[in-house]
């Protein structure tokens, strides 16, 4: 089910409110609250816009874009807004709506990647495999 434009601007802006909050006051609480409001944003039917490239050797074959951090780990990477992707050193040229859940589940069952790093240069919020599980309703 897909949300409305503005409603999804105001479940990214909501995250992105709560991400500056827990860089702010880094604590349990806070990161409860974040991942709650990613979790609204998963059950109203919330996209992100992911990065996405070429893959090597296949053209027509498009893969998520990834980012590497300091300790080697491979993430790939998505943005709450137009604006946050344009905040991107490398100037991402490729770039598509996703349904959050789909590049949760995505993200999850890649074995090559440690999760999802939303707006990796500004209001970042790192989902590594484990919050992704906490943020995700049993099924």
């Amino acid at each position: 089910m897909k949300i409305q434009e503005k409603e999804n601007q105001y479940f990214n802006q909501a995250l992105e409110t709560a991400v500056l909050a827990l860089q702010q006051a880094p604590t349990q609480e806070q990161l409860a609250h974040t991942l709650t409001v990613v979790r609204r944003a998963l059950q109203a039917g919330g996209q992100w816009i992911a990065a996405v490239e070429a893959a090597p050797g296949h053209a027509a074959e498009l893969r998520p874009k990834t980012v590497q951090t300091a300790d080697g780990g491979c993430w790939w990477y998505a943005f709450t807004s137009f604006e946050e992707q344009m905040k991107s050193p490398d100037a991402v040229k490729s770039t598509f709506w996703a349904d959050i859940d789909s590049l949760l589940n995505a993200a999850l069952a890649a074995p090559d990647v440690r999760g999802i790093i939303l707006n990796p240069w500004h209001c970042t919020l790192q989902l590594d495999k484990t919050l992704i599980r906490i943020i995700k309703p049993q099924n």
